[in-house]
């Protein structure tokens, strides 16, 4: 019977997730010390996918000798389905093991639009006799915030393709496949922290072995949210060359993101060093766009991850969570493109009625704005639009 890698091989103890060492012992230690009357009820597992989050799940209710009651996303559609199904669930005992563990796969799922959904399930933690856990890849989603305050994070990291590759010689031993040690690197490498992708290409290609080439396992274009990129960028300390590779935003809008977000984390002399190399990365910019030098890329992005990342010294890292925000400099431009685009237009409509350019009518401006502002006559005459008087009345 055809089964999948990922399946065959889920880790069922915890000693069999291999990588995730801090996970797992935050997991055993709430377990352990769960109580029905504790002010935390659920964990919420999160990180990228095929980081063993589910796998974790599970291996925790094996060695613990409890039952797993498990939901997705699905389940969490609205109020009455949770009513009927998880609410019981949340109180009955276990029918055949000692213990029970409440699984709620994949939460950010559930969109905002959802009747109940998130609140509700809130509901269900605060009165369960039994610890929840739940997994989620992006739990920074701001519908989630009232879930983060009830529960305890622990944060799932991508496996380093080292250990991947590792998994893979393993596995292929005991498939009986003979593969070549460069290709197993390559897929470890290209699956970019995600065990599953890198088992299921394995496996793609130990199956269908005369229609894969090593080159067309193209590398996971995964959009990694910004906000998780600012996350490993300030509180870790690296060299992060690679780090703006699994988003497809440019340098230069994540130049403005980290612009906007370097007070929320650095102080005094770290500060000054980040914007140090934050003007450093600018600078190259500059001299790229002027001089069509595009391999200075390099440098701009350097200065602007490795540079930023090491502005702090070692273990100086803001503890705890950051509330990251849009960088205000886009709207500021935005909001000044619109202002000039009212200038533009206004101006063009008059130099059509003086007979002059409208370069010099943009020059005038100042003066032609008094003017027009206090004439009902010359507005019509121009034919302006009502956005365009209010913005002459501004």
């Amino acid at each position: 019977m055809y089964q999948q890698l990922s399946e065959k091989y889920r880790p069922v103890k915890y000693e069999n997730l291999i990588g995730q060492d801090k996970a797992v012992f935050e997991v055993r230690v709430f377990l352990k010390e769960f109580n029905s009357k504790a002010k935390k009820k659920a964990i919420v597992l999160w990180g990228p996918a095929g980081t063993g989050k589910t796998s974790l799940a599970l291996a925790a209710a094996h060695e613990s000798n409890s039952e797993i009651f498990e939901l997705n996303s699905s389940d969490l559609r609205n109020r009455a389905k949770l009513e009927e199904i998880l609410k019981p669930a949340s109180k009955q005992s276990s029918l055949f093991k000692k213990k029970k563990i409440l699984l709620v796969d994949e939460v950010d799922g559930v969109t905002g639009t959802d009747i109940g959904g998130i609140p509700e399930l809130i509901r269900i933690i605060q009165k369960s006799s039994h610890p929840v856990i739940i997994t989620g890849n992006d739990v920074w989603q701001s519908k989630l915030a009232p879930l983060r305050q009830k529960c305890k994070l622990i944060e799932m990291k991508p496996l380093r393709s080292g250990l991947i590759e590792d998994i893979l010689k393993r596995i292929c031993e005991r498939e009986g496949v003979k593969e070549n040690i460069h290709f197993l690197r390559q897929i470890a490498i290209k699956s970019q922290g995600d065990l599953r992708a890198a088992l299921n290409d394995l496996q793609a290609y130990t199956i269908e072995k005369d229609f894969v080439n090593l080159d067309e396992l193209e590398k996971r274009k995964k959009e990694d949210n910004i906000f998780n990129i600012l996350r490993l960028l300030f509180k870790e300390r690296q060299d992060f060359r690679n780090l703006f590779d699994s988003t497809n935003m440019s340098l230069d809008e994540i130049l403005l993101w980290i612009e906007e977000n370097i007070p929320k984390e650095y102080k005094n002399e770290t500060l000054a060093r980040a914007y140090i190399a934050l003007a450093n990365a600018d600078r190259f910019r500059g001299r790229i766009y002027r001089q069509q030098f595009w391999r200075f890329l390099v440098y701009q992005s350097l200065f602007q991850s490795a540079g930023i990342s090491y502005a702090k010294l070692k273990n100086q890292a803001r503890p705890g969570f950051t509330k990251y925000e849009r960088p205000k400099r886009i709207l500021k431009i935005w909001l000044n493109n619109q202002k000039n685009a009212k200038k533009k237009t206004i101006s063009k409509k008059y130099s059509r009625f003086a007979h002059c350019s409208t370069k010099r009518a943009m020059r005038d401006f100042n003066m032609l704005k008094v003017i027009m502002k206090n004439s009902p006559q010359i507005q019509s005459k121009l034919n302006l639009s009502q956005d365009e008087i209010d913005f002459l009345k501004k």
